[in-house]
């Protein structure tokens, strides 16, 4: 079998660290083309960073309680980051407001998840407010990263019904099932270079998407161009 060349990654995560599990689990199908170079954290107790401890993956801590503004964290960031060479940064659960020139260093090889069918519902407490407005209908979005806020074009959603009697805390976990299957696929996509950003618009097997790839049953996805 030939062996499959894999797309360098880095990690960025806040908290648990779900989302990189995923990531960590995919990596052990020696076919999923993606190398995980390293983690960052902004916090030293998330637990993510045990995970990739555990997994053998290099860790680091950059706290940004440490640097007087957002822009001198960010500038220290990116300079660990590129210190591993990574063609792809992931933001997996990172809790902090990138400045434009971030944005702009990783422009269209940055990704991120988002717990809500964008553009519906950017920020936080996304369950919450799905529940307080009534709505039927929830699930998580990927996107590539721009300067606005969960605002970057979205490649993949997944779709959970909102059920009777839901709290925050059950939806919350039915939609987390659902970015662990969407969020390593879109990631694969980008690594066998299927996936790329052009001109602002998602490009998909050299086609631009009109509009995001659904997740359907028996996760098949079902793509417009």
């Amino acid at each position: 079998m030939p062996q499959v060349r894999k797309l360098p990654v880095v990690i960025l995560i806040s908290g648990s660290g779900s989302n990189l599990q995923a990531f960590i689990d995919a990596c052990r199908d020696p076919g999923y083309p993606v190398t995980i170079r390293a983690v960052i954290s902004n916090r030293a107790d998330a637990y993510g960073l045990t995970r990739a401890r555990e997994a053998g993956i290099d860790t680091m801590v950059v706290d940004h309680r440490e640097h007087d503004s957002r822009n001198a964290f960010d500038r220290v960031l990116m300079q660990h980051i590129d210190r591993y060479h990574p063609e792809l940064v992931i933001l997996a659960g990172f809790m902090r407001i990138l400045t434009d020139e971030f944005v702009e260093h990783y422009a269209g090889r940055m990704l991120n998840i988002h717990p809500s069918l964008l553009p519906d519902y950017t920020g936080l407490h996304t369950h919450r407010r799905v529940l307080e407005d009534g709505r039927d209908e929830h699930g998580a979005s990927v996107h590539f990263v721009t300067a606005e806020l969960d605002g970057g074009p979205v490649v993949l959603q997944a779709r959970v019904p909102v059920k009777p009697g839901d709290t925050p805390e059950r939806l919350a976990t039915r939609v987390l099932e659902k970015e662990h299957i969407i969020y390593p696929l879109v990631v694969r996509w980008f690594a066998e270079g299927r996936l790329k950003l052009r001109n602002g618009k998602v490009m998909l097997d050299g086609r631009t998407l009109e509009q995001p790839c659904q997740l359907e049953d028996g996760n098949r996805t079902s793509c417009d161009h």
